[in-house]
């Protein structure tokens, strides 16, 4: 490692020390230099150790931190406001087990399952499954006081599960120029003023905050999946809309974690700038 290099690391490492034991971590801003994401001499230990250090400056406040998060903020570095992350060791130990299940599990079913289903079965399960939400769309968007989106959400599912036959086919959305709003709970939630409460990381289910989870579980009771039965054929059903979803999406999530000087951080910030997005629409 240069000595240049050594020296940018043991300037942060010194910052980071100083914010703690001054007790002013939510009056700054702590700033990712973006040269250090270029360091060729970083080993897995080292980035270990400035994710917890980092983490643990960030346990109570609400900072802002500069990451380049994949092609969407390629054109600048974007701040976001952060929650607070009482809960990081959990939360990373959670992070850890997605990590593990995603590269040793996950991606490599859906990789197969990529192989053997074509891409129109593919897609029309993808729209299947996107069909049968229509509740937890229909609900969220009356709640949200969008009546025109609901009423739309109704004739998308009756055009779709008739003539797209139960969904595979969004008949309605190619022929019929009608969009689907994707609401939700924790939507519904944060357009009532609720705040994120804490961030939170769920094992397979992946970033959270409490008020999204609050939303998961008012969500999951006016999901028709969730009355399948026996319970078995429930969790096979859910994990094969999962591989498909995936199927989609190989590479994503690789790319994030190699854009990243701290991959925790900069998925969780990514999420919760995400989210804050998607309620003010």
């Amino acid at each position: 490692m240069k000595k240049s290099d050594l020296v940018l690391l043991g300037l942060m490492v010194i910052l980071v020390f100083f914010k703690a034991s001054t007790g002013l971590a939510e009056e700054n801003i702590l700033q990712i230099n973006p040269v250090l994401q270029n360091m060729p001499d970083l080993n897995t230990g080292q980035l270990l150790g400035e994710s917890i250090l980092l983490a643990q400056a960030d346990l109570t406040s609400e900072e802002e931190f500069d990451l380049d998060l994949l092609d969407e903020y390629e054109n600048g570095v974007e701040d976001v406001q952060m929650v607070a992350d009482p809960l990081y060791y959990f939360n990373y130990a959670m992070y850890s087990f997605n990590d593990f299940l995603y590269f040793y599990a996950l991606k490599p079913i859906a990789q197969g399952y990529k192989i053997i289903a074509p891409s129109p079965l593919r897609n029309g399960v993808n729209n299947f499954f996107q069909n049968l939400l229509f509740p937890v769309r229909f609900i969220n968007n009356i709640f949200q006081g969008k009546f025109v989106s609901a009423s739309d959400e109704i004739g998308i599912f009756l055009a779709n599960s008739t003539v797209g036959i139960l969904g595979f086919n969004q008949f309605a959305q190619k022929h019929l120029d009608m969009k689907t709003s994707d609401e939700d709970l924790g939507q519904t939630l944060g357009s009532y003023a609720i705040g994120d409460g804490f961030y939170l990381v769920l094992p397979v289910l992946g970033p959270s905050t409490l008020r999204d989870v609050l939303g998961r579980v008012g969500d999951y009771f006016i999901t028709p999946v969730t009355y399948v039965e026996p319970w078995e054929l429930n969790m096979g059903i859910s994990a094969y809309d999962k591989i498909n979803r995936t199927s989609f999406r190989i590479g994503d999530y690789e790319a994030l974690k190699d854009a990243s000087l701290v991959p925790y951080v900069a998925i969780r910030n990514a999420y919760i700038q995400n989210r804050r997005s998607e309620i003010a629409k």
